[in-house]
């Protein structure tokens, strides 16, 4: 592993990290890249490898803010910084045992399937290989021995979502879940639900497959004209089902968990009212500073706890503010 080189040499690579030299990293995935997996990796002759493995399909806007901030870490402290994601648990864990295979120095995960990856952490903390785990698993990543987790408590966002539905007078409502089988969205739903006083009904769509999903929500609305209200659980999904409230000409009121450009300008025009910001860049780049921080100097940041990103509820009154940082692709 590159980190037995780096005990013989802190000194030179502390200096490197302190001189903002180049990094390897990464464009974005091609626009043709499969939904089954893409991979970006690069090498700037960095003295720690760390990996980072997320569930992201390619082209999600979401995943897009976490790389960019994974990035942004792995230039300033001169990582060797390999992303690479798959929506498919199965391949994601594989990622993961070929990234330790490799000899990576430190790995930043999502687990939106815990099941699906425990197997795959565990190993790696037993090779040695220090874990962060981002956005997904908050409530199992102590137990697979990682480091900690950045993110947002799903079930906490979600009860202020719902607080946020009931102060819009809001009856019956829809929560529209994008990705069959992540924990996180279904804990967002029983938040919400938890809080929210009126009727909230869990509607199941595509996060590939966003027309079907418009069409899916708009058929719902039709059929039940007492629904005044959806949450979406993403801020590429909020853009369809505003659409679908468009086409309907129904009276309903639309929030959103997730921030892109497109969600901060909707909230400022009113077709959003208010958005729920775990802020992704800070997944990315805490992830990656956390291990790079444990390889380099033996940290361990949280003190046993979750490091908190969110949430940051976004309306009207804030959204302008937020805007110039969501168009240059870090919120």
């Amino acid at each position: 592993m590159k980190i037995r080189r780096l005990l013989t040499a802190g000194i030179a690579v502390g200096a490197l990290a302190l001189t903002g030299c180049s990094t390897s990293n990464s464009s974005s995935p091609s626009a043709d890249s499969s939904t089954t997996g893409s991979s970006d990796t690069g090498s700037s002759g960095g003295d720690i490898r760390i990996d980072v493995i997320t569930h992201g399909a390619p082209g999600d806007s979401f995943w897009d803010v976490v790389k960019a901030g994974a990035v942004q870490a792995g230039k300033d402290e001169h990582i060797d910084l390999h992303y690479q994601s798959d929506p498919d648990v199965g391949k994601q864990a594989t990622l993961i045992d070929n990234a330790v295979a490799a000899g990576t120095d430190g790995l930043v995960v999502s687990m939106a399937n815990p099941d699906g990856l425990e197997n795959s952490i565990k190993a790696a903390v037993r090779a040695g290989v220090p874990v962060v785990t981002i956005n997904s698993g908050i409530d199992q990543w102590k137990q697979f021995g990682a480091i900690t987790h950045v993110g947002q408590s799903e079930t906490l966002a979600g009860k202020a979502a719902g607080d946020q539905l009931n102060s819009l007078g809001v009856k019956n409502a829809l929560c529209v879940i994008q990705e069959a089988g992540n924990i996180g969205l279904e804990q967002r739903c029983a938040g919400a639900k938890s809080t929210f006083s009126g009727t909230l009904t869990n509607l199941q769509v595509d996060n590939t497959d966003l027309a079907g999903s418009e069409a899916t929500i708009e058929s719902k609305i039709q059929a039940d004209p007492s629904i005044d209200g959806i949450l979406t659980l993403g801020g590429d999904m909020s853009g369809q089902a505003v659409k679908a409230v468009d086409n309907t000409g129904a009276s309903i009121k639309v929030g959103t968990f997730d921030v892109n450009a497109d969600v901060v300008q909707n909230v400022i025009d009113g077709k959003l009212a208010f958005a729920i910001d775990q802020q992704p860049y800070v997944q990315g780049y805490l992830g990656v500073t956390g291990v790079y921080l444990k390889v380099l100097n033996g940290n361990d940041i949280g003190g046993g706890q979750p490091v908190y990103s969110g949430p940051a509820i976004i309306t009207k009154d804030n959204a302008e503010a937020v805007l110039k940082f969501a168009k240059n692709g870090t919120r």
